[in-house]
């Protein structure tokens, strides 16, 4: 099978390294950044090209959300399947006159960090049971946990994944905001934090909550709120809330 990338971003980057992993040959990386195509390139030895788009049986596009639908016009196969790798949009917003799919990898990407591929859950749809078939032969050389999964499910997916992820990353920048205001590093937290992420393989979320909203502490409550401003202070309040309301407080 002939499989080219669309893109030169992270997850462009992690999906073609992923696959030369696992010995699976590329026939092209695509995209618009010749600079960070050429770097994949020469790390992974991908032909790539700003240019001329290769033909293909697999073209897996890896763009951001707003770039999709305008990325998947350039391909004119018409024998071909091609996925985009969203987690919030449909297999409908790929454009042209081919089978169209998704291939979504529940994972957060960064070029600089090293990713167990195995681990990393993928969800596939494709229009014909043949086409899913493909895309979980193809998911399952990179991943021991492969599913499929319709847009509906797939938008609570990421969903999920924006709360268990994204915000969390967010609170990391404001806890590490308060911590170099008062010239602590940030790097005693680690443990913590580490603490906190293993208790939920073993307890669920709300059983291992701690701290002084769930304690209904309102001394050490009112004192935090007297040391924040501004959008953390708002941030503090929320989130207290939040756990106040969910364990009725």
């Amino acid at each position: 099978m002939q499989i080219v990338i669309i893109g030169s971003g992270n997850v462009a980057y992690h999906m073609a390294k992923a696959f030369t992993l696992r010995g699976i040959s590329l026939a092209q990386i695509f995209g618009r950044n010749e600079k960070e195509l050429n770097k994949i390139s020469e790390e992974l030895h991908i032909p790539y090209s700003a240019e001329q788009l290769e033909d293909a049986d697999l073209y897996i596009i890896c763009v951001s959300d707003n770039s999709v639908e305008e990325v998947s016009k350039i391909i004119r196969k018409k024998d071909c399947l091609v996925a985009h790798t969203s987690g919030s949009l449909p297999k409908e917003i790929l454009i042209g006159d081919y089978r169209k799919s998704s291939f979504y990898p529940l994972q957060t990407f960064s070029k600089s960090k090293e990713l167990e591929y195995e681990k990393i859950p993928f969800f596939i749809e494709a229009e014909s049971e043949e086409d899913k078939k493909t895309l979980f032969e193809v998911a399952s050389k990179i991943s021991e946990n492969v599913m499929e999964s319709n847009h509906e499910k797939r938008k609570y997916i990421h969903l999920t994944a924006v709360f268990a992820c994204n915000f969390v990353n967010h609170l990391f920048s404001r806890a590490k905001e308060i911590s170099d205001s008062q010239t602590i590093p940030f790097e005693y937290f680690l443990p913590l934090i580490d603490e906190t992420v293993k208790k939920i393989y073993e307890i669920e979320p709300k059983m291992a909550q701690t701290g002084p909203a769930v304690r209904n502490d309102k001394r050490v409550l009112q004192l935090h709120e007297r040391l924040l401003q501004g959008e953390s202070l708002e941030i503090y309040k929320t989130m207290n809330h939040s756990i106040q309301k969910m364990y009725e407080l």
